[in-house]
């Protein structure tokens, strides 16, 4: 896996940027790079995803503080329980907000947000992800996970309305409502960010004193997730409406869960097929016999014919993973490796020594390789 870039360097500011030098940077990043201005180009795009995910973590003072003093490791969940990760932040806007949100400040749209809650109209929740680890076996039969998820929820004390019990938003008087107010330049209308209530259309006298007017609240959750049979590394569960609330009565994100499988002592898995190595011994693959194999079932008999050779691959039908649509089961491959012995007495090397003058002729394999030799020379 590729060393993520520091996030600094990637909309280029020093670790001592202000939160305004930063806003600026993402911007100019995400004006040169958004998809919608340069369908196709996966390297923008690239690196639209990576300005965004650096402007989630610096643009958040707490994120940030994190970010600097433990690094990725710190926001990215691994340096405590869990796999949190907020990768997928910023990457719905659309390029139309990003040049409306510009061109407001450009005319002092951004001025006077304090009296409002902030954001012109409701806006969906974002989506969260989390990385779940599980074993072999529980990506093979199922199984149910609990993991904890912090994220913001809708505040219980005002149910998201942001204003104190008893009171509520009031209409803006200098928009009167529209988030904005237009006026005239030249031959164009323009329109900039409404300065009384910062784009709300409505404003909140009496501010919830648990969210602050804000209408969400920093928590973590419980949540159990139920792993279907079959399911492989890299695939991902939805949970509708457990990410993040939403904005002016918006409604709540999803959770995505990301699911990475340990790796197993015996078993490889290419699909639904399990494939596995079980080594044998030379009497075995020369004599024949029956051999304990190593299934995610449990141990079965698995017969060896007479002169098997090394390498050679056994197919258990019906003994690897169940597919997830539940319709069919796959195989296990059971390849032999052939064990010489490394070390022998002295009966040994003469009983072996024996039956290689015994055994000249019967090496069909290596009489082959030798004629061609001989033929090639």
């Amino acid at each position: 896996m590729a060393k993520k870039r520091d996030y600094y360097e990637i909309l280029g500011v020093a670790r001592s940027a202000s939160a305004d030098e930063i806003k600026k940077a993402y911007r100019t990043l995400a004006m040169k790079c958004h998809p919608d201005r340069n369908p196709g180009d996966k390297a923008l795009e690239e690196q639209f995803k990576e300005g965004s995910e650096a402007y989630e973590i610096l643009s958040d003072p707490k994120k940030r503080q994190t970010y600097d003093q433990f690094g990725h490791a710190g926001v990215s969940g691994q340096a405590g329980a869990g796999g949190f990760d907020f990768g997928q932040q910023g990457f719905s806007g659309n390029i139309n907000d990003i040049f409306g949100d510009i061109f407001g400040d450009i005319f002092g749209g951004a001025a006077g947000r304090g009296g409002g809650r902030g954001g012109s109209r409701a806006v969906r929740g974002s989506d969260l992800r989390y990385n779940l680890d599980i074993s072999f076996q529980e990506a093979a039969f199922g199984c149910e996970k609990n993991i904890n998820i912090p994220r913001h929820s809708s505040c219980k004390t005002c149910q998201g309305s942001g204003a104190r019990a008893g009171s509520k938003a009031e209409t803006c008087a200098t928009c009167r409502g529209a988030g904005e107010i237009r006026f005239q330049q030249g031959f164009f209308t323009l329109s900039k960010t409404c300065p009384e209530c910062g784009g709300g259309g409505q404003i909140i006298k009496n501010q919830c004193a648990d969210c602050r007017g804000s209408g969400r609240k920093s928590e973590t959750v419980k949540l159990s997730v139920k792993i279907p049979p079959g399911i492989d590394s890299g695939q991902r569960l939805k949970l509708r409406g457990e990410g993040e609330a939403g904005v002016n009565g918006g409604p709540e994100g999803d959770l995505y869960v990301v699911v990475d499988i340990r790796e197993h002592e015996f078993f490889k898995r290419e699909g639904y097929d399990v494939h596995c190595e079980v080594p044998i011994s030379f009497t075995e693959a020369a004599l024949g016999g029956e051999i304990d194999v190593p299934t995610i079932d449990g141990t079965v008999k698995l017969k060896i014919p007479a002169g098997t050779q090394n390498q050679k691959r056994f197919r258990l039908k019906a003994k690897g993973i169940a597919a997830l649509n539940g319709h069919h089961r796959g195989d296990q491959y059971v390849t032999v490796i052939v064990e010489v012995p490394s070390k022998l007495n002295n009966d040994q090397r003469q009983l072996l020594q024996k039956f290689a003058e015994l055994s000249k002729e019967n090496y069909p394999e290596s009489q082959s390789f030798l004629q061609k030799m001989r033929d090639w020379f």
